[in-house]
């Protein structure tokens, strides 16, 4: 019996739409971060080439990171994966902030028959198990690097974990 006054749940699909989402921004595009990053070739700039800059550790250093992050952040190579990434860094603070909504609802004001099984506490393991599994798969197609068999023993033990935490949160 839901009363008129009690909030409705979204449904699972929700959640597991935006797990996936998030594993996908974070795994599938660290490779291609990282690509860009090693194949990245940036000019040289002529403020760290003056005598002054030369002479002094702390300004060459401090300019030298400056000029580097400024120059991989203007290379669409790297600004567009890192931003997907960082999004999908927004995607998983509205996740954990929604995960513990329902469960603090679940628990304080509906019966138990509401609690999604999903509760904050599985939020995390699942979306960074996610992540590792498109990293992987994202490595195998940004630079054709082979899926040992042991790899792909590890990706399958992991999906199991996580759907024994599931279950047991459920039970």
């Amino acid at each position: 019996m839901a009363s008129s006054d009690t909030p409705s749940q979204p449904p699972a699909i929700n959640y597991v739409v935006g797990f996936l989402l998030v594993g996908i921004a974070w795994g599938l595009t660290t490779p291609f971060i990282r690509r860009a990053a090693r194949d990245h070739n940036p000019p040289a700039h002529p403020l760290l080439a003056r005598d002054d800059v030369k002479a002094s550790w702390l300004k060459s250093k401090l300019y030298g990171a400056f000029f580097a992050v400024v120059d991989l952040l203007r290379n669409p190579r790297y600004a567009v994966p890192l931003l997907i990434n960082l999004t999908g860094s927004v995607w998983f603070f509205l996740l954990i902030g929604q995960a513990g909504k329902v469960f603090c609802n679940g628990v304080l004001r509906l019966p138990v028959a509401y609690l999604l099984c999903l509760e904050l506490s599985l939020t995390v393991p699942i979306v960074n198990t996610l992540a590792f599994l498109f990293t992987v798969l994202g490595d195998w197609w940004v630079d054709r690097k082979v899926i040992s068999r042991n790899t792909w023993i590890g990706m399958a033990l992991s999906l199991c974990g996580i759907g024994l935490c599931v279950q047991s949160k459920s039970g």
